[in-house]
């Protein structure tokens, strides 16, 4: 991939025209204009970024070719660069919607006194080309998790810092889960899903809660998720043995996802399609997705991406996948032996495993994902971008392109000998 013209120790322009771009979810080639503005917060429903860079408008282009098209307006652009980008895919950053920790540090251990290695992490995201994420709280104590989320507060109520990414919310996976379903998440400190334990987990944070993992199963009054849903927060299912009538019910309550399909529930079955089939067959209902080969065998990744090639209704629902991480602690470190809460687990090529083997979670980043499914021939390199930048955001109900937004774009490029896709930042300075 040949690299953008550099602007480091260069007047910027007022304008930037990027053409012959591809755009998942659009046809055709397109042209973005970006205009320069005073370095000004922006904020867009949870998302608040400061670039100096915001997307004016699209055109499609009349034509698949290299060659700079004639483009209503832009000929009138004062003090403007165009940058072909060669049929290369432009994407929003990354957002993931489910990461343990990074650099050592897991999120439940947050205190007050981890501001800077919470700013380090962002950073990294940032690098790793993130641009926004849930910071993934486990089962653990209930102090722990309010101490925790405290810290996620005051660090959310600062000004964004340039080039890290932003804090857009807390995931609560847990406590209420189903312990014959509890993976590695410690028994002891499993709770009854009741509304009482809710709000006792919630505490004086419910504002700041993006999504909270639970069984369904495990509350008979079917009180719990209308009353998450009455917060604003997105109710996802897993850690679950729900059969799929109990799913289909919670479905029917409010929850609209479920946490890493396939993982801690029971498999599809073809008389009873438990969890993940009912939610498979839900319009509006969407599952993460870990893509590094361990989680899921590329097998089943490739009949699930197979399954939810088109939309489930005639108004096109948009894309039900989207990819998560599953990143723990040892994120950005070696492989080695680190803990998990009071345990010790062992990271071999970015997979992790407690000591009896249950599978803990994965040290890759999120865009890791995307490169392997497209490596493994999963499916095209469009969607594959999409399902970590566009469609997480849509499951919290963020928007996607738009005009107006932060111009925080990733180019990819997609090489044809290897097959391998790369990225890059656009119009890092």
């Amino acid at each position: 991939m040949s690299e953008l013209p550099p602007l480091v120790g260069q007047r910027l322009p007022q304008n930037i025209v990027l053409t012959n771009a591809q755009l998942a979810g659009m046809a055709g080639r397109q042209t973005i204009v970006l205009r320069q503005e005073a370095l000004t917060p922006y904020h867009a429903r949870g998302i608040t970024q400061q670039t100096p860079w915001l997307i004016d408008q699209f055109y499609l282009q009349a034509t698949a070719t290299n060659q700079t098209p004639v483009l209503p307006g832009v000929g009138t652009l004062p003090d403007v660069r165009v940058i072909d980008l060669q049929g290369d895919w432009v994407s929003l950053g990354g957002v993931d919607l489910q990461i343990n920790g990074a650099l050592g540090l897991a999120f439940p251990d947050l205190t007050m006194a981890d501001g800077s290695l919470l700013q380090a992490i962002c950073h990294t995201l940032w690098q790793q080309g993130v641009d926004g994420f849930l910071p993934t709280i486990v089962t653990t104590r209930v102090d722990k998790i309010h101490r925790a989320l405290a810290a996620i507060a005051d660090w959310m109520a600062k000004p964004p810092i340039p080039k890290t990414a932003q804090i857009l919310g807390v995931h609560l996976e847990g406590p209420c889960l189903n312990p014959e379903k509890r993976g590695a998440h410690p028994a002891a400190y499993l709770q009854p899903l009741t509304l009482d334990t809710v709000k006792t987990v919630l505490g004086d944070y419910a504002a700041i809660v993006k999504v909270m993992t639970l069984a369904p199963e495990l509350d008979p009054t079917g009180t719990v998720i209308p009353y998450l849903r009455s917060l604003g927060i997105t109710v996802s299912l897993g850690h679950s043995q729900a059969t799929a009538d109990q799913a289909r019910t919670a479905f029917a309550q409010g929850a609209s996802m479920v946490t890493h399909a396939f993982n801690a529930m029971p498999g599809l079955h073809h008389r009873e399609p438990g969890l993940l089939g009912a939610a498979l067959t839900t319009p509006g209902v969407t599952c993460g997705v870990i893509a590094d080969g361990q989680h899921l065998c590329p097998t089943m990744l490739d009949l699930l991406l197979r399954m939810t090639a088109t939309p489930r209704t005639a108004n096109g629902d948009c894309d039900p996948l989207f990819l998560v991480s599953d990143a723990l602690a040892p994120l950005g470190l070696p492989d080695g032996i680190y803990p998990w809460d009071d345990r010790p687990m062992t990271v071999t090529q970015g997979t992790a495993r407690l000591a009896d083997g249950t599978l803990a979670g994965t040290t890759l980043p999120l865009l890791a994902g995307v490169q392997n499914l497209v490596q493994w021939g999963l499916c095209d390199p469009a969607r594959a971008i999409a399902l970590a930048t566009t469609t997480p955001r849509a499951a919290i109900g963020l928007p996607g392109w738009e005009m107006g937004q932060p111009a925080s774009l990733l180019r990819w490029h997609r090489d044809l000998l290897t097959g391998q896709l790369h990225w890059q930042r656009l119009l890092e300075e």
